[in-house]
């Protein structure tokens, strides 16, 4: 009787620690997007499991999380990119995760055993409809050709969305042809690499070049603008999806995975169940403009909808990660900066 009584007294201590761990979260998210509160709010409301969010730029949390080493109360890492997820698997934060609801919902090119893609966004190429023929624009190759000499914009190669566009085309087309690309059409440039995105879409719609380089959301965001300004500028430029008779358009990721030393493993699968989702998945969509993962799941986002169907490069989200350090040096190489 007395060991029953000092068990039962044992488990009335430890078990609430248990259960307040299990209903706790610490996400370390370089996802910048305000809209991202209502996802966060919708699991918490589901699970009961309260999210402590830490934002900052993917460099600073891999910072704080290796400097925090074993200690880490950090349990998920979310970011976007494949160059960025790879960067913190190469340090070894990363713990493997076994979800039949991860497999079953998320495409096997768009996970690795570590860390999943939660959304995608296709970096498309947006052209000037006034002066650029669509014809002459099919390819990510056509960039490096004649036609576009003095035409083409584009953010720096060492930001992540193109370090993964190159590493497709290593994947594709091997380093050599690669290189010649990256080298052609910084020669094409009609002004130095600079800005994000969406400073290269105006500068196609003012006339500054023809054609560059942009990840869909960046324009669909312009398009749902409540500015009549945005909205015009949306109007002057086209859409092509490149390689639809080849490879496919190049897909950049938004993902995350749980890390090895997170303190509530259980609260961290659930979550990364979550965003898999179809109430998550179309979040992300209408949300911020992003595609889902999962292809089952039809989104109520009439802009994204309008750019239409296209055929996406299914190349292993892993493979893209691996090419990203030759990637960076071919940029370099070629001026690319």
């Amino acid at each position: 009787m007395k060991l029953t009584a000092i068990s039962l007294l044992l488990a009335a201590l430890v078990s609430p620690a248990i259960h307040a761990a299990d209903k706790e979260l610490n996400l370390y998210s370089a996802r910048h997007y305000q809209t991202d509160e209502a996802l966060y709010a919708n699991f918490t409301k589901q699970t009961g499991i309260k999210i402590n969010r830490i934002e900052a730029k993917e460099d600073e949390l891999l910072e704080r999380i290796k400097n925090e080493g074993i200690h880490s109360p950090a349990d998920v890492f979310l970011t976007v990119d494949a160059a960025r997820l790879a960067k913190a698997d190469e340090l070894g934060l990363f713990a493997s995760v076994k979800s039949k609801v991860l497999e079953a919902r998320i495409p096997a090119h768009l996970r690795t055993n570590d860390w999943f893609a939660f959304s995608t966004r296709a970096r498309t190429l947006i052209y000037n409809k006034s002066t650029v023929k669509p014809e002459d624009l099919r390819n990510y190759e056509d960039l490096a050709g004649p036609k576009f000499k003095d035409q083409v914009c584009s953010r720096s190669g060492s930001h992540p969305y193109n370090l993964s566009l190159l590493s497709s085309l290593i994947a594709h087309h091997g380093e050599q042809k690669a290189e010649a690309w990256a080298r052609a059409v910084f020669a094409n440039f009609a002004r130095p690499a600079k800005g994000g995105d969406t400073d290269q879409i105006k500068a196609v719609a003012a006339g500054e070049c023809g054609v560059a380089i942009s990840n869909t959301y960046y324009l669909v965001r312009l398009m749902r603008s409540d500015k009549p300004e945005d909205r015009a500028i949306a109007e002057k430029v086209g859409v092509i999806w490149p390689n639809q008779q080849s490879q496919g358009v190049h897909i950049n990721i938004s993902g995350g995975g749980m890390l090895k030393t997170a303190p509530n493993k259980e609260a961290a699968v659930k979550f990364l169940e979550y965003l898999a989702s179809d109430e998550a998945q179309i979040y992300f969509a209408d949300g911020n403009n992003e595609t889902p993962v999962v292809p089952t799941v039809k989104t109520n986002n009439t802009a994204l909808n309008a750019l239409g169907k296209y055929k996406a490069d299914a190349l292993p989200i892993g493979t893209l990660a691996k090419n990203a350090t030759l990637a960076q040096k071919i940029y370099d190489r070629v001026g690319w900066r």
